[in-house]
């Protein structure tokens, strides 16, 4: 019996920029992905199946990643879920604002591939 596999949801309402997290965590063998382009999408997809991860930008149309956070996080189900945001706001001031929300990594725009790699594996405990 084969290890199930691991589950990744990537929540991004630019095309482009989605598709850039998706190439990056497609180097994780065994890693599946789903894609989301805002909060409700993700949300949907939430209550549907079980992911692992949650990879989402923070500027997003219909429900922003930091309102998709505190859902996540104040969802007994989803609460455990570690979850990473990748954003243009860099300040200090955003960045606390969202792990005071409850993310467990936040990575600026432009994104490194290995940084999101580095960090995905680490959240996932995978070597």
């Amino acid at each position: 019996m084969t290890e199930p596999a691991l589950t990744a949801l990537v929540v991004e309402d630019s095309p482009t920029m989605r598709q850039l997290v998706v190439f990056a965590l497609r180097r994780i063998r065994g890693l599946a992905i789903v894609e989301a382009e805002d909060g409700v999408d993700a949300l949907k997809k939430l209550q549907a199946q079980r992911f692992d991860i949650v990879i989402t930008d923070i500027n997003m149309p219909v429900m922003d990643g930091l309102k998709l956070v505190h859902r996540i996080r104040a969802d007994d189900a989803l609460a455990r879920i570690p979850v990473v945001i990748i954003t243009t706001e860099a300040g200090a001031e955003d960045r606390a604002r969202a792990m005071a929300l409850g993310a467990n990594a936040y990575i600026a725009k432009p994104i490194q591939g290995p940084h999101v790699l580095a960090t995905v594996k680490e959240l996932l405990r995978i070597p």
